[in-house]
């Protein structure tokens, strides 16, 4: 667990850098791709999930 964090934070960090520096590419789909299966496997993938269903219900309901 202590492992998954670290590498979340990582790859969360370095998407940052490159998401604001705008240099977006090859790299940065494969630092977003890494982040978001890193981020599944921690506690946060449930509320997350939650979050994502909340947000299609509400865009049905408009």
């Amino acid at each position: 667990m202590a492992v998954t964090v670290s590498l979340v934070a990582l790859f969360g960090l370095v998407l940052f850098f490159l998401l604001r520096s705008k240099s977006l590419g090859y790299g940065a789909a494969f630092i977003a791709a890494g982040f978001g299966f890193f981020l599944a496997s921690t506690g946060a993938a449930g509320p997350i999930n939650q979050l994502a269903t909340a947000v299609i219900d509400a865009v049905k309901q408009l």
